[in-house]
């Protein structure tokens, strides 16, 4: 069978549904409803199999950092394939594109985090962290140093593992999650829930949370805590300003490992190369992937501190691993995406002029009738609907009823925007233009005007009770 590109819409659906099962989908409403094909991209926009031409707000799933189209990583691709286009990391083996990529990525990163355990992605990565910090204390002569605390509302993948360590109740109630010694605390959401208080007193009391809980469990059971710099899946959430140093220091008194999830944060992301740089953090583990090879070859990893990976190192064979484990032509691919994103000064780009331009701009949309807050960091930022902005309400709909809708206008004006309940957030690629910028915003103002026309029309401009 061909690669299907010049076959017609509705025929592209048919078969979808009849044999294609999607992720985090409602597979049966979706075949009645009919897939969006796109088949082609170029620097920020996709071309669904209508000709239709869509600003990619998201960058695909927060990971086309340099955006779509680049020669020069398919280039890669095709000569490494020539070259070497399989060999594992089993065995006492390694080849030239693993080798080359982890010394890059220890150049990069901050700190000591000097090594790499690599997976396929993400929630492969988090996978690796539980065992690796289990076995870490293990190793230290703890056994009992298992319990990991996590954030409700957190994201850290949908693997059995990844999943039990999100914060996520819906993928919590399917397949027996989480799995034991996860436990949680709440999330740094000012906006939504710091009610009175100021967010930095906020900050400071949800951080004291991971104390509190530390102490609820027992210091020797806690083996670490994970968290996303910014909450990205949960609604990028930006954490009030003491929060982190608040975070960094009981971990520090604590002797708890601090996992640092930067699978969205990282590769330019917030404006650094690392999320963990803008906000002062210090983790003995960080989770990499998306940006890494900005989605073009699927590969993520664990990098670990030159502590942690030397007390693995001396504990004997570490049981774990991946077919794919530092693939090569992923490898080639993350090694050409990383030069790139050197060359030619992307995150300076965003740090210093995009970042600070679509701040500008994403505020203004504060003003908007629908908006209660309009918040960035760098390339991601999200707003909150609301029917009563001075209380901050939510809507008496169901939650997410207003979400979906601006959603569908977004769609409609040709943006890519993601709802998280009835919050409306964007990623962009961070290579996206000042005027792209401005055609994202006119956009999205668009379909902001659209779906307050229709909540009013609707009655459902109302707060919950």
């Amino acid at each position: 069978m061909t690669l299907l590109h010049n076959m017609p819409t509705a025929d592209l659906q048919k078969l979808d549904a009849a044999h294609h099962v999607h992720p985090f989908t409602a597979n049966a409403d979706l075949a009645a409803k009919g897939t969006r094909v796109i088949t082609s991209a170029k620097g920020v926009f996709l071309r669904d199999s209508d000709g239709i031409e869509l600003l990619d707000g998201m960058a695909g799933l927060w990971c086309t950092n340099i955006g779509y189209g680049r020669d020069e990583l398919a280039d890669a691709a095709h000569a490494q394939m020539l070259q070497l286009p399989y060999y594992n990391t089993f065995f006492h083996t390694s080849h030239p594109p693993v080798i080359a990529l982890s010394a890059k990525l220890a150049q990069l990163a901050p700190g000591d985090l000097n090594h790499v355990f690599y997976a396929s992605g993400g929630s492969e990565a988090n996978d690796t962290n539980i065992r690796l910090v289990r076995h870490y204390w293990a190793i230290k002569g703890k056994p009992d140093k298992k319990v990991i605390i996590s954030r409700h509302n957190a994201y850290h993948g949908s693997t059995m593992g990844g999943a039990s360590l999100g914060g996520f109740s819906a993928m919590h109630a399917q397949g027996g999650l989480p799995i034991p010694d996860i436990a949680f605390i709440d999330q740094p959401f000012w906006y939504g829930e710091g009610g009175d208080m100021s967010p930095e007193d906020f900050g400071l009391e949800r951080a004291r949370q991971l104390e509190a809980k530390i102490a609820e469990l027992g210091e020797d059971k806690v083996a670490a805590f994970i968290a996303e710099p910014v909450q990205g899946a949960g609604g990028v959430i930006i954490p009030p300003s003491t929060y982190w140093p608040e975070i960094q220091q009981i971990c520090d008194a604590h002797d708890i490992l601090l996992i640092a999830d930067e699978v969205i944060c990282g590769f330019g992301r917030t404006g650094n190369w690392f999320g963990s740089e803008t906000y002062g953090i210090r983790p003995d583990i960080m989770t990499i992937a998306k940006g890494l090879s900005s989605g073009y070859a699927p590969i993520g990893g664990s990098l670990l501190s030159d502590e942690v990976a030397d007390v693995i190192a001396n504990g004997g064979d570490f049981n774990h691993g991946y077919t794919y484990s530092g693939h090569p032509v992923a490898c080639a691919v993350a090694m050409e995406n990383l030069r790139i994103m050197e060359d030619e000064h992307m995150v300076e780009q965003v740090r210093d002029v995009t970042g600070p331009y679509l701040a500008q701009k994403w505020a203004q949309l504060a003003d908007h009738g629908l908006v209660g807050e309009a918040v960035s960091v760098g390339m991601m930022a999200s707003l909150a609907m609301t029917p009563d902005k001075a209380a901050r309400a939510a809507f008496a709909a169901d939650k997410g009823t207003v979400g979906l809708r601006c959603r569908d206008r977004s769609f409609a004006n040709g943006l890519v925007m993601r709802h998280v309940g009835d919050r409306m957030i964007i990623a962009p690629p961070i290579v996206i233009s000042k005027g792209e910028i401005d055609q994202l915003i006119e956009r999205a103002s668009t379909a902001l005007d659209e779906t307050l026309a229709g909540l009013k029309q609707d009655g459902l401009m109302t707060a919950a009770g």
